[in-house]
């Protein structure tokens, strides 16, 4: 799924490419993918598209009367519409503006969980974004040591949880971790002054550094394609120490961790329902 840095960067590319363009028209082409009912959507029609915005995970397309809330999810993606197919393969919705040009939402896959709302006045403060928690390049040293006492998980489900910090996914939670040299599982309550220290900068550094890789692009990277030292990486050495990268498999999602620069060169359990090091 896409995480911060490339909803960032590509709402950067969408408002250079199609900022101050009127809409003629919206469409949702599977009936799943729009996922409000008032407003309508042709409040937006004759509009500006204003900028593209993003909160977390979100975009947010912003017209003076309502602003368009899109989840990509985990295969969605929405680009430039060349074709304009009548029924364009994986395609969920599309926008097309007066000078001619359009904007697709494709979702691959079969689960169709990508979504548009249409919403008035602040989005920010209405479904899907009101639950959302601070977002994690914003947070201050003291908030992140008070989110993580109040708040006691294991570290890379604290990561993952966007009710308390919004963006992070598991590509990052993996890399936050291995750069903050602390187990996945360690109890965040738990941390010490120096792990939260290691955290906060981790979290910084791999934040800017994937933002900086993805402003380099044309088009939002694919996960394959994401720099990092861990993450799918599983039995390739660990660039930092040289030891073997490990995975913890669970149904929807890895976990990835060095044994040495992590977990004291102790290997975590394979399976959700061993004693795993904390």
């Amino acid at each position: 799924m896409p995480e911060m840095p490339e909803v960032q960067a590509h709402a950067e590319r969408l408002t250079g490419g199609f900022g101050g363009a009127t809409l003629d028209r919206f469409r949702p082409i599977a009936f799943t993918a729009l996922k409000t009912v008032v407003p309508a959507p042709e409040a937006a029609v004759g509009h500006p598209l204003l900028e593209v915005g993003r909160r977390g995970k979100h975009l947010l397309l912003r017209f003076e009367p309502v602003t368009f809330v899109v989840h990509l999810m985990q295969g969605g993606r929405l680009k430039p519409d060349e074709k304009q197919a009548a029924k364009p393969r994986g395609g969920q919705a599309r926008w097309t503006f007066a000078d001619g040009r359009a904007l697709l939402l494709t979702e691959a896959g079969t689960e169709r969980r990508a979504g548009v709302w249409v919403v008035e006045g602040d989005p920010l403060a209405q479904e899907p974004l009101d639950h959302l928690g601070p977002e994690a390049d914003a947070l201050d040293r003291n908030t992140l040591a008070r989110l993580l006492t109040e708040h006691s998980m294991r570290l890379h489900g604290w990561l993952r949880d966007q009710r308390i910090v919004a963006g992070l996914g598991r590509r990052l939670a993996n890399e936050i971790c291995h750069r903050a040299r602390l187990s996945p599982f360690a109890t965040t309550a738990k941390l010490d002054a120096d792990a939260v220290d290691r955290l906060h900068a981790a979290v910084g550094e791999c934040i800017a550094e994937s933002l900086a890789y993805e402003r380099g692009r044309s088009d939002m990277s694919s996960s394959k394609d994401r720099p990092g030292a861990v993450h799918h990486r599983d039995g390739e050495p660990c660039p930092v120490c040289g030891d073997t990268v490990r995975a913890v498999e669970y149904r929807s999602y890895t976990v990835n961790y060095c044994p040495t620069c992590q977990t004291g060169g102790k290997v975590l359990a394979d399976n959700t329902t061993s004693k795993f090091l904390k």
